[in-house]
């Protein structure tokens, strides 16, 4: 078991305040690998104070300077990526290829692309040939609070922290407290980049202490939270006593809209994708709709892809599953699969209970339904575990309607050989983010969603952007 740490204020690894031990528990085997302290109202003020101290001097650091730390970072960042992995795949059940692989390399991913973002960005340019005395100056919003989730956690950490760090925001970081172990490596390869004291502060904690501290704090100027839409409600409505800008990313329940004409793996993908990260991704396409003609060779395809998605311990190499993060998640999802079987809904995979052979652990039988109306709580709720929901639909504007029935809107998928179809889809969905084909977003596309899916967007420049302040000066004089 790993042994406790403490925060990173200031430059400094301190002391919690007091005692507040709590134990993460790796949910492959429900036994705890790790004791961190949970941050008192105390610590949050101190790590509030050092970022507010180091905000005038780390504003005034040249850009360059900036993007130079965070070139550092991505060097420290080399060569921590198997603590990482291992750090993640036991707090969060990630597989230990999958955490090598996908959980370790969205980090590197986005900070490199911010890098390059960076380097073309125009923090400070004329309104116009119109106006030539008048200058757009980009400026950071201030002391950030950043607060991130247990299921991509270096994925949400590196797009928050590298975007502030570029735009000149001070910050303080608090991780989930069900996967805090990677946070804490992170903030030693700060540590080694050399940020400057107070730059970037780390306070473990929960949403209910150290998180509603952040986000009510007079001296934080903005809020960025990934997590649900129950927390982020929370989140705005304790930032609104002090007008704190507050980005959210949140919830969804993706519509991946197959037509008739899908390439013939369009199913298999979808299944593979939904079931990824055990189905523990905001944008995870949990509602496959499927046009009336493929209907029942795609329930069919389905049902086997999913039979045979094998699942295992974290520690295990190969490709597989792993199990979900903790107890409560797992009775929540297997209270929804009960309830879409009482609703009448076709289960075709999986079911309750846990995989046959896996007594211990938070473990979850990939399963689909079929037969799926969108009343039904299978395809209203966001489940956050490895269930799909399978919805027949006749025209394309069925299609858009069933689709766009969702309190949510972070990300839908089209799959269709007809190009124009695809475009008229990509525009009559009301989400943040489509996709096509199987074709993923390219380096530096905005990640974000709207309604109920939050607001603002993160990745490239869109994400340095939502760290930063616009003004506008009227008679700059050429230096």
């Amino acid at each position: 078991m790993i042994e406790k740490r403490d925060f990173y204020i200031n430059g400094h690894w301190v002391a919690p305040s007091q005692a507040n031990d709590f134990a993460v528990i790796d949910p492959s085997t429900e036994a705890p690998c790790a004791v961190i302290s949970l941050g008192s109202e105390a610590d949050t003020n101190t790590a509030v104070a050092a970022a507010k101290s180091a905000l005038p001097g780390w504003m005034a650091t040249p850009v360059a300077e900036r993007i130079a730390l965070v070139e550092k970072l991505v060097e420290a960042y080399k060569t921590r990526g198997e603590d990482l992995a291992q750090a993640m795949s036991s707090e969060m059940g990630a597989p230990i290829d999958m955490a090598r692989s996908q959980q370790v390399g969205a980090g590197i991913y986005h900070l490199q692309n911010f890098i390059r973002a960076a380097k073309k960005f125009e923090f400070e340019k004329p309104l116009g040939s119109h106006a030539p005395n008048d200058m757009i100056i980009h400026e950071a919003v201030g002391v950030a609070a950043l607060i991130t989730p247990w299921n991509w956690p270096m994925n949400q950490i590196t797009l928050k922290v590298g975007a502030a760090a570029i735009a000149g925001c001070t910050m303080v970081l608090k991780p989930s407290e069900q996967s805090p172990l990677n946070a804490m490596i992170f903030a030693e390869m700060m540590d080694e980049a050399g940020f400057p004291a107070g730059v970037f502060n780390l306070v473990n904690g929960d949403g209910v202490g150290v998180g509603s501290t952040l986000s009510s704090h007079p001296d934080v100027d903005m809020v960025s939270f990934t997590g649900s839409t129950r927390a982020g409600t929370a989140i705005s409505k304790s930032a609104a006593d002090t007008l704190k800008k507050v980005h959210l990313e949140l919830g969804g329940k993706g519509a991946n809209v197959i037509f008739d004409d899908a390439d013939e793996k369009a199913v298999k993908r979808g299944v593979l994708h939904m079931m990824n990260n055990t189905g523990q991704s905001c944008n995870a396409p949990s509602r496959m709709l499927v046009q009336r003609g493929v209907y029942d060779a795609a329930v069919a395809t389905a049902a086997e892809v999913a039979a045979k998605v094998s699942v295992g311990p974290a520690s295990e190499e190969g490709r597989h599953i792993g199990p979900v993060v903790n107890e409560l998640q797992w009775g929540k999802i297997q209270s929804l699969i009960q309830q879409g079987i009482d609703e009448g809904a076709k289960l075709v995979a999986g079911g309750t209970g846990r995989p046959e052979g896996l007594e211990k652990g938070f473990y979850v039988k990939p399963t689909v339904f079929a037969d799926v109306n969108n009343q039904m709580v299978v395809a209203r709720e966001e489940i956050f575990g490895p269930v799909l929901a399978i919805i027949p639909f006749d025209t394309e504007e069925e299609a858009v309607a069933i689709a766009n029935d969702t309190p949510y809107g972070l990300t839908n998928y089209v799959q269709t050989q007809d190009t124009a179809r695809a475009n008229r889809m990509a525009r009559g969905l009301r989400s943040g983010m489509v996709e096509m084909n199987g074709q993923s977003r390219g380096a530096g596309a905005p990640f974000g969603g709207m309604k109920q899916s939050g607001n603002g967007r993160e990745g490239g420049s869109f994400g340095i952007e939502d760290f930063l302040e616009v003004k506008a000066v009227g008679g700059w004089a050429a230096e």
